[in-house]
């Protein structure tokens, strides 16, 4: 089981790793998708090409940070090395809290429905986290748990990591590990061939990102406890044996958060016999606001105003004007009929 060089290729003297290389390929596949989808679901053009220019840089920003929150005992004594990310270090639900935040930053500012476009990126990102876990088998992290058994020492079951490493914080002799990273990827491509052959029959909007958290959250709250290399909220032994791991924790508030919002909409839908929040823009009034969104550098003229999730596009009815002489003649006459019913008697319940 031979492990490949880190270095995918040389630069100017300068190496260019396999960690980024894949990392770059996921987003650029992501982005691929989105912009298929952001045509099919009528949305301004270049909208996710513009978002990505907020969503990226907050994404790696809050990745790294989120990461060295977490690890400050280390960091703090070492502090450029915040700034070595090619060494790793990018924790995925940091890069998911600032990819989101650019998001609402971008529709607060655009005036478009956030939902949608968070629709349009969940299969492609699914995908994009499925091509970059392979960075981490370049890195030679995100292990598992070590492997004894002669019937799992083969790739990709299994991984080999080469030289001291450390499992839990203590050095492991044992160079075989659980190759938790493949694990990930392959359920995450999975995830995605569901969203993407799916993504058209979902009755809300927000329902295939619903559907990404609900999915990877529930993978992840699974893997994340074979992993030697997990962030703790509570570090083993203090109040819990096992201590409390961060990403565990937050994926497993995710599925039951998703699981209960889904269960409660579904259950006051049946009773009432609609589709309540929040749900997807009819195609006219789809194509209503890609029309009516302002281009870059224009002043914001239209506000799509929402009541009860559903677009409402009120259109007074124009006839054309009457001349000034016609309508006052037509008003009088009005007056006098009006005059003459009240002086007759009412013959209606007579006549019933």
């Amino acid at each position: 089981m031979a492990n490949p060089d880190r270095v995918a290729f040389t630069v100017f003297g300068r190496d260019i790793y396999w960690y980024g290389v894949l990392m770059a390929a996921g987003i650029l596949v992501a982005i691929f998708l989105a912009n298929k989808e952001e045509k099919r679901k009528s949305l301004p053009k270049d909208t996710i090409l513009d978002c990505c220019l907020l969503m990226i840089p907050l994404g790696v920003i809050c990745a790294r940070l989120y990461y060295v929150i977490f690890e400050w005992e280390y960091y703090s004594a070492h502090p450029i090395e915040i700034l070595y990310i090619w060494e790793g270090g990018l924790a995925f639900y940091g890069s998911l809290i600032g990819g989101i935040l650019g998001l609402w930053i971008y529709c607060h500012h655009k005036k478009l429905r956030m939902l949608r476009l968070m629709d349009c990126i969940a299969p492609g990102l699914v995908l994009a986290q499925a091509i970059g876990r392979w960075g981490n088998y370049f890195n030679q992290e995100a292990f598992g748990l070590p492997v004894n058994n002669g019937e799992l020492l083969w790739f990709p079951l299994c991984v080999r990591i080469d030289g001291l490493h450390y499992f839990n914080g203590e050095i492991c002799s044992n160079p075989y590990h659980l190759a938790t990273f493949f694990y990930e990827s392959l359920w995450c491509f999975l995830v995605f061939v569901f969203l993407w052959s799916y993504r058209k029959k979902f009755k809300h909007d927000g329902d295939a990102f619903l559907s990404y958290v609900f999915l990877y959250g529930f993978e992840r709250m699974l893997v994340e406890g074979l992993r030697g290399d997990s962030l703790y909220l509570i570090q083993p032994g203090t109040l819990f044996a096992e201590g409390i791991r961060v990403s565990q924790l937050g994926s497993f508030l995710a599925v039951v958060a998703v699981a209960v919002f889904v269960l409660i909409r579904r259950h006051k839908e049946k009773k009432l016999g609609q589709l309540i929040w929040p749900a997807p823009l009819p195609a006219a009034e789809a194509a209503t606001e890609t029309a009516q969104a302002p281009e870059d550098g224009e002043v914001d003229a239209v506000v799509l105003e929402q009541e009860d999730a559903y677009l409402q596009i009120e259109v007074e009815p124009q006839g054309e004007e009457e001349p000034e002489g016609e309508a006052d003649a037509v008003s009088a006459e009005g007056d006098a009929a009006a005059d003459t019913a009240d002086k007759a008697p009412d013959e209606s319940s007579e006549e019933f």
